[in-house]
């Protein structure tokens, strides 16, 4: 089984960060977990007025006590049967989660991709990118979707992979497997070959897409071999965040599972392509 044994849900109390309530709760039940509920503000605004309108401190010690008291009465119900810890900082709060997450052993941040609350700064599209980015433990985000996040995916019976073909990709496999047999959830992996489009163009040359196919499943199915998984497997060509996306969509995905890695130590864990995947993918994603 896998060790998630420590879930940290940062929240900024907006309705999207409620909607993941229940995917949070369905993760610690199954799991054992302990949650905490971290909330970050942002001491300063900034000035429009003056020269050069740079950071302006406020209060910090009562952003700070609204902060706690607000935090300690939220998710108090929807909690209940967990052990919950409630933490509130004033920082970055990118840097806040990140670090929150190195220096307390957290095995899983799980967040909205964006919210609409009035802290703002928090759960937006680039701190959940920062989070993505920077941190070390695997990252669950919700769909990046309008809509709040469609509840029947916190059962999670349907486990999508997204392999790229790297050597990485065999643990991602296991990886994958491992939680699926946790979840008890079936696997299905999917390998978009990038740089050819749909349209008239593409009807130039069947037999060279054919032969991308034929090579790209022989690899993977290769690593899946020496992986030991068993899973369908779908080899698709185009733009790789919308091939995962249909691919997601026709086969009804709880969760997709993708890889981050390491590119390079300046560039963080975020890959190329993980990003637009998370933003397109119709239900929720789990970034390890």
């Amino acid at each position: 089984m896998l060790n998630f044994r420590h879930i940290l849900f940062p929240i900024d109390f907006s309705n999207r960060c409620c909607a993941a309530v229940p995917f949070v709760d369905a993760f610690a039940r199954r799991f054992g977990s302990k949650v905490t509920v971290i909330s970050v503000a942002q001491p300063f605004w900034y000035s429009g007025m003056g020269d050069p309108g740079g950071p302006v401190v406020i209060d910090t010690d009562e952003i700070l006590r609204e902060l706690e008291t607000r935090l300690s009465g939220t998710l108090v119900k929807e909690f209940a049967h967990l052990q919950v810890d409630r933490v509130a900082e004033l920082g970055d709060p990118s840097q806040v989660i990140v670090d929150f997450a190195r220096e307390n052993n957290v095995d899983l941040i799980m967040m909205p991709t964006h919210g609409y609350g009035p802290f703002r700064s928090l759960l937006l599209g680039s701190v959940t990118a920062k989070v993505l980015h920077d941190a070390e433990c695997p990252v669950w985000t919700a769909a990046h979707v309008e809509d709040s996040p469609v509840r029947d995916h916190s059962s999670t019976r349907s486990l999508l992979c997204a392999v790229d073909g790297t050597p990485h990709g065999i643990e991602l496999m296991k990886y994958a497997s491992n939680l699926a047999a946790d979840l008890g959830a079936g696997l299905r992996l999917v390998h978009v070959i990038a740089g050819m489009e749909t349209g008239p163009a593409k009807q130039m040359d069947r037999q060279f897409e054919e032969d991308l196919r034929f090579e790209a499943r022989k690899l993977i199915e290769g690593q899946q071999q020496e992986a030991g998984i068993d899973a369908p497997l779908c080899v698709t060509v185009g733009n790789i965040p919308s091939g995962v996306r249909e691919e997601a969509r026709r086969h009804g995905a709880d969760l997709v599972v993708i890889g981050r890695g390491v590119m390079h130590e300046t560039l963080g864990r975020l890959r190329t392509h993980a990003y637009g995947i998370i933003r397109q993918s119709p239900c929720p994603v789990l970034s390890v």
